[in-house]
């Protein structure tokens, strides 16, 4: 990217311009201050709680090699910063991103979801890595600021850039869209995670869906198949190349173009004939792993090339602990329904004793007393040991009332009180589930789970 785009985009800078060369590179673009080096783009973002325009002084002395800055924040700059005025820095960095994208050779990849995407995220990134060095997401940078940073990220070298993209309401998927304008769109699911502020399952699907708004038209939407919400959503606003796939025995099978065979035994998973190990436990990451082979295949990739991949996800995600005797299952980072649901099911497969911990699922609205109701039933169903409900209210009393049945069962406020219960149930061998809302912070319980041998 050279300093021309950004003229043609917001006319001559200001400042000591007798020097500027257009043709110039625009520099490594910082939003930091606290990481910002001589010779680099400086933008500013203002959140609720900061303003980065308060650093530009200290911009100017490391030798920014310009900055954006916003209209009404014009008076912070100081004398001699080259800069251009802007309405909204952080919709001007989100431009740098597209500007950056559009200049790479590299293939982008979009996921989102209601659940999985960090997971899927991952998978994609090690079914993609024989095509040389891929760029992805990393932690949770898959809001406005890291949908860009992730962009800028990649470089000449890159052969594929893999971008997740969250949201919490209507439009915001959109956004990232057009800052990413991807080449293949990957939707995990769709299921009720942020229900209390989209209304409905519906709301979710169409939301989901604008992933596509900027999908390159030569494209591919790959969405696991026989979900007539998801594709109800996606024919309103896609009409290009869609990729469906699903486990043999799914309900949606029959409609599937990619079908796998799970062999939870071995951990596989069976696809045209080859074996691919499954790296991650569960049916679900199963299903994952076929939406990354989707895409793997989409980009040229051999079946052959996908057999062994290894995979490191965040913390907090599909972690399996071992402490003492005890087996962990550390799913603390996020939760929703569905994905509890899924961890229920992954738990119920262990063998021993199984244990769930599992603290309250937030933005769930008018159907959160229900939707925790039924993750209990589901402990219930898989026929748990014992359960450790870390919640309150009418959330609380619903899971205990749905839990009832099972030989164990605690209520507790906090997740250091869990392990109180836990202390007088767990004993060596058995396995232990921890679940909940990133708001929870159910990691506080990890250090004080017993030292079982």
């Amino acid at each position: 990217m050279q300093l021309r785009s950004l003229i043609d985009r917001w006319g001559a800078p200001r400042g000591p311009v007798l020097q500027l060369d257009p043709e110039a590179a625009v520099g490594p673009i910082c939003t930091d201050s606290r990481q910002l080096a001589a010779g680099q783009l400086f933008v500013p973002l203002v959140g609720e709680r900061f303003d980065g325009h308060r650093f530009l002084d200290q911009a100017a002395a490391l030798g920014a090699q310009a900055a954006l800055v916003q209209r009404e924040r014009a008076a912070a700059v100081p004398p001699g910063l080259l800069h251009w005025l802007v309405d909204d820095t952080l919709a001007a960095y989100q431009h740098l991103g597209l500007l950056h994208r559009r200049s790479l050779q590299a293939p982008v990849v979009a996921v989102t979801g209601s659940a999985g995407k960090t997971t899927t995220r991952e998978l994609i990134r090690a079914a993609l890595a024989s095509l040389g060095p891929v760029v992805a997401s990393s932690g949770n940078e898959n809001n406005d600021i890291g949908v860009p940073l992730t962009l800028l990220k990649a470089g000449s070298e890159s052969a594929a850039v893999v971008v997740e993209m969250g949201m919490r309401g209507l439009g915001e998927i959109d956004r990232l869209s057009r800052t990413a304008e991807p080449d293949v769109a990957v939707i995990t699911n769709i299921g009720t995670a942020h229900i209390g502020r989209l209304g409905s399952r519906e709301a979710i699907a169409t939301a989901k869906c604008e992933i596509t708004s900027q999908l390159n038209p030569a494209g591919v939407v790959v969405i696991p198949a026989g979900d007539p919400l998801l594709e109800s959503a996606l024919a309103q606003v896609w009409t290009g190349s869609v990729v469906r796939v699903a486990l043999q025995d799914d309900p949606g099978a029959v409609s599937a173009d990619l079908l796998g065979d799970w062999d939870d035994q071995r951990p596989s998973l069976q696809v045209n004939g080859r074996t691919l190990q499954l790296p991650l436990e569960g049916r679900h990451n199963a299903r994952n792993l076929l939406l990354a082979v989707a895409v793997a295949r989409h980009l040229g990739i051999a079946l052959s090339e996908l057999e062994q991949l290894t995979v490191a996800v965040p913390g907090g995600r599909n972690r399996r602990l071992q402490q003492g005797g005890l087996t962990v299952l550390d799913e603390t980072y996020n939760a929703s329904p569905e994905a509890v649901l899924a961890a229920l099911d992954l738990l119920a497969a262990q063998p021993g004793r199984r244990f769930a911990v599992l603290g309250s699922m937030l933005e769930l609205g008018e159907s959160s007393v229900e939707l925790h109701r039924r993750v209990a039933e589901r402990a219930v169903e898989r026929g748990l040991d014992g359960l450790v409900v870390v919640s309150g209210g009418a959330e609380a009393q619903a899971m205990a009332e749905a839990a009832a049945a099972l030989p164990r069962l605690a209520v507790v406020d906090t997740p250091e009180q869990a392990a109180d219960p836990l202390a007088n149930w767990l004993r060596s061998g058995d396995v232990v589930l921890l679940k909940a809302s990133r708001g929870v912070a159910l990691e506080r319980l990890l250090p004080l789970l017993p030292p079982l041998s």
